[in-house]
Formats: C-alpha cells, sequence, structure tokens
C-alpha cells in the first residue's frame, strides 16, 4: 500500500506555507528506511535527500582506523543532505539509519531549485543550517568537557525527543560508537543511571523511567541545543 503524503509528518514542511508545500508535495516520494541502510557515504554526490518523519539518521565521521564517532542525530525536525545548499553536491559524512521508519525523499535537483527561489524554505533551510551549526559546535565542547555519564544521558534525551518515545531500541555497543567511546564506559555509565532508577535497560532497549532526573544529570549542552532548535524553528526536539 502506498502511504500518503501529509505535510505535518516532517516539521520543516509543517513550517512552510501550505503554497510553498503543494508546490513540493509532487516531487515528494513516501520511502521505508531500514536499520542501518546507508543514504549517503562521505565523498559521494548528493542525488536525493530526506526528510525523515519516523525514522532517525545519524551523521557519522569515520576514522582511517575504522573507528566511528556521531557527529549529529536527524529526525523529523530536520532534513539529510543539506549541504546541497550551500552550492555542493559532496556530502560530508556518512548518514546512516539508525532507527527505522520512513521518510519524504526528494530529487536533490528539486531541493536546490527550490531554495534558490529564496522563498520561505529557503529561510527555513538557512535557520535549519544554524541549528545544526550549534549542535555540533556544542558537541564537540560536550565530548571534550563533559563526563561519560552526562553525555550519556544528553544523547539519550536528545534521541527520545527525536523519536518521541521513552523506549529506545539502542544497544551499547551502537551507543559507544556514537559517543566515541569503549563500550565498557557505557556499560558503567548506564549501570550508574539505571541504579539510580532513571533508565532501565535490556538487551537492545533502554527506557528512560525518570526523565526529570535524567535531565538534571545531563551536562547543559541538552538544554543549549535545545533551545536553539526551539529558538529559530519553533521545534521542541534538540
Amino acid at each position: 500500500m502506498c502511504k500518503k503524503l501529509n505535510q505535518h509528518d516532517n516539521r520543516l514542511f509543517a513550517a512552510l506555507p501550505s503554497e510553498d508545500y503543494q508546490r513540493l508535495a509532487p516531487h515528494l516520494e513516501v520511502v521505508s528506511l531500514p536499520f542501518q541502510r546507508v543514504l549517503h557515504n562521505a565523498g559521494e554526490v548528493i542525488l536525493d535527500v530526506y526528510f525523515p518523519t519516523t525514522a532517525m539518521i545519524s551523521a557519522v565521521s569515520i576514522m582511517q582506523d575504522g573507528s566511528i564517532i556521531e557527529v549529529g542525530i536527524v529526525a523529523k525536525e530536520g532534513m539529510v543532505g543539506i549541504p546541497v545548499c550551500w552550492g555542493d553536491d559532496t556530502a560530508v559524512h556518512q548518514t546512516v539509519v539508525q532507527i527505522p521508519g520512513d521518510a519524504l525523499k526528494m530529487k536533490a535537483e528539486i531541493l536546490k531549485e527550490e531554495f534558490y527561489r529564496g522563498g520561505a524554505l529557503q529561510k527555513l533551510l538557512l535557520r535549519y543550517t544554524q541549528a545544526l551549526y550549534t549542535q555540533a559546535g556544542q558537541s564537540a565542547a560536550c565530548n571534550r568537557l563533559h563526563t561519560l555519564e552526562e553525555r550519556l544521558s544528553r544523547w539519550l534525551l536528545t534521541v527520545s525527543d527525536r523519536v518521541e518515545s521513552e523506549e529506545l531500541a539502542l544497544t551499547q555497543e551502537f551507543i559507544a560508537q556514537m559517543l566515541g567511546t569503549r563500550r565498557s564506559g557505557v556499560t558503567v555509565a548506564a549501570s550508574t543511571l539505571s541504579r539510580a532508577g532513571m533508565i532501565r535497560y535490556s538487551r537492545g532497549k533502554i527506557n528512560i523511567t525518570d526523565r526529570k532526573a535524567l535531565e538534571l544529570t545531563a551536562c547543559e549542552c541538552y538544554q543549549v541545543i535545545k533551545g536553539e532548535y526551539q529558538r529559530l524553528l519553533g521545534s521542541k526536539n534538540g
């Protein structure tokens, strides 16, 4: 069954005037994105862009030794393939599906044409770019200055915001990759949060059981990034 388009399934489209969205709607396709599907590899030409609706995508940087660290998260508040709006068709990072779900797919050329019209979508995507810049800068500072327990709390809250669920299908091995640390460190930090009653975890699943306490444990980066998304996009996610 072909899934129907809905303007409000992605918050960038939801923020557009109806006439702008209707102009783009014929060029949008609803696609299902499975777990670990690579949408773009670093250095590849971006042919399609994605506006997640229920999926969550991670932008990751891969080192020469194979180590991986997450540099950004995109869910229904944003889009994957933003470099095409910067005058470049080349992916900067690998983008990979971390929580499976749906997205709205569009040809990159169509997005570029609409962006260079200079209308509502251009203004919205420029604000989104600023939010991404804040997220990347704050995350770099966070990785250098804050404890793993604080970073893990921030990351879990961010993912929860993006997928709008307190139940997260995540393994400790995957979290360790995204945070750029060893799995043993994540195990210790997760055990601390679990003993304090903030989370409950089993193999492949983490439940946030005391969100307020987890927010108090997270570093200030969580609120800084979330606040910037709210300010720039009117989004509750950060």
